[in-house]
């Protein structure tokens, strides 16, 4: 059996007008079978179906095929990006692209069940949320569930390090992340990979996905650019707002007040932004970090020349692979998450409310956003620290009644951190703990809606 085919063209000349095509790769860049998405946009099908994590940047990755105006619906995680304008954030406005927006370790679960012959499945993801509408809801053990159906696509367009001519599959560090789940939900399978080895050359412990779920392989012809995978953030660590003409403490200075309160040896989850920050305060503790796209037990950032382009955080930064440190698939990761076996999950937001409400996922509307991860990552028995400035870029509250953006989870969250505060969530209210230097606890109240009680051992942050 040799699955081995001569170019990329070859490997898919038989997707038509109207298929559904399943592109692996996470964030903005790392791990997009580059090759076969070009082959696609030549080939230049249309009315497609996309399912994905992300899509990527502006005139990259499956953006490219929205651009050539060859898809009609995607089903993703991230449909846009906070700061970052595309064709699909602006046909997904006018109504020309249809989205829907699934969590992704939800999607993943989908593409999972999708290929195991199980019709649907009930998950705790998402209940309390906008999500719920239209979604029958059960109870188990006294607690709801949202019933979700399972995805299966006509072509799924993976990345990977090496396969044999079997289509015996070989990732390398965390770039396994969705590949496998989107290998099993599609009638096709097409790997694009490194290296092509005979049968026998790959050992079978090196096989972490077997050929019985690969149909295609082809060799790479666009090779991953290293330096296209850095993206710089958009604000420095040091950082800082002014209230009142006062500084307040910088972002770094809120993810060292975070990491105070994480407890030592423990499974932690870190998100996007702040919460990366978290990180360099963790030292001789104990803490082992969990990625969603597939990492656990990793170190800290890296550049230069200490960077793998397949070992990365799910911020899409370079991280390094510590002694200890594992990889595995995104099914796996949010096996963790759901399953209660992380014990401390730390995300930014762009809203806490008074009943301990987040919202995290939407710069617009429940329609459109980036939904990522995390509501799978709150919906196991974890405890919650949202991280995050008091205040937006325009002076507004990030700490109102009641979120006005959809909800990530409702009534979840443990602690808040922010510039100018550590709020602790006890008895069904925030208690203030401890307060930036130079502000009074009648200041912290005057930036945001949230009414709190005072600490009689207040303290200052760090």
């Amino acid at each position: 059996m040799d699955k081995v085919v001569a170019s990329v063209q070859q490997a898919i000349e038989d997707i038509g007008n109207g298929a559904s095509v399943a592109i692996s790769g996470f964030g903005l860049a790392h791990r997009f079978p580059n090759s076969l998405i070009f082959a696609l946009r030549d080939k230049g099908v249309r009315d497609l179906t996309v399912v994905c994590n992300s899509l990527g940047a502006p005139g990259e990755k499956g953006q490219l095929l929205v651009e050539n105006d060859q898809v009609k619906k995607i089903i993703t995680s991230f449909s846009i990006r906070a700061g970052m304008e595309t064709e699909a954030e602006r046909r997904i406005a006018e109504g020309t692209l249809e989205v829907e927006l699934v969590p992704q370790g939800t999607l993943v679960e989908r593409c999972r069940a999708g290929g195991s012959g199980i019709p649907a499945f009930y998950t705790p993801t998402g209940i309390g949320t906008d999500l719920e509408e239209g979604k029958d809801i059960r109870y188990f053990n006294g607690q709801p569930y949202l019933l979700e159906h399972a995805i299966q696509v006509d072509f799924a367009f993976l990345s990977a390090y090496r396969a044999d001519r079997a289509g015996n599959v070989q990732f390398r560090g965390g770039s396994a992340n969705f590949n496998s789940s989107f290998a099993k939900a599609a009638r096709v399978a097409i790997v694009e990979v490194e290296e092509i080895l005979e049968i026998g050359e790959l050992a079978p412990e090196h096989i972490h996905l077997p050929g019985i779920f690969i149909d295609r392989v082809v060799k790479i012809t666009d090779p991953i650019d290293i330096n296209s995978l850095s993206r710089s953030g958009k604000r420095s660590a040091d950082s800082a707002r002014l209230y009142n003409g006062k500084p307040a403490l910088t972002r770094s200075g809120i993810a060292k007040n975070a990491a105070n309160i994480v407890r030592n040896n423990s499974y932690v989850n870190l998100g996007v932004g702040i919460p990366t920050l978290v990180s360099n305060f963790l030292e001789g503790r104990g803490v082992w970090l969990h990625a969603e796209n597939g990492v656990l037990g990793y170190g800290g950032i890296v550049t230069g020349d200490a960077v793998d382009p397949d070992v990365f955080n799910a911020g899409g930064q370079f991280v390094e692979a510590i002694p200890g440190t594992s990889f595995f698939e995104s099914v796996t990761s949010f096996e963790m998450a759901r399953g209660g076996h992380i014990d401390t999950v730390i995300l930014g937001a762009y809203e806490v409310d008074a009943e301990a409400s987040v919202s995290n996922w939407s710069v617009t509307d429940a329609k459109r956003g980036g939904i990522g991860g995390a509501m799978d990552l709150i919906s196991g028995d974890v405890e919650l620290i949202i991280v995050m400035e008091h205040a937006d870029s325009k002076g507004r509250t990030k700490l109102p009644r009641r979120c006005k953006y959809p909800l990530t989870g409702k009534s979840c969250v443990d602690w808040l951190v922010t510039d100018l505060a550590v709020l602790h969530w006890v008895d069904g209210r925030f208690v203030l703990e401890a307060i930036a230097p130079g502000f009074t606890p009648d200041e912290v109240k005057s930036f945001g809606e949230i009414d709190f009680d005072v600490a009689t051992d207040l303290k200052v942050m760090i």
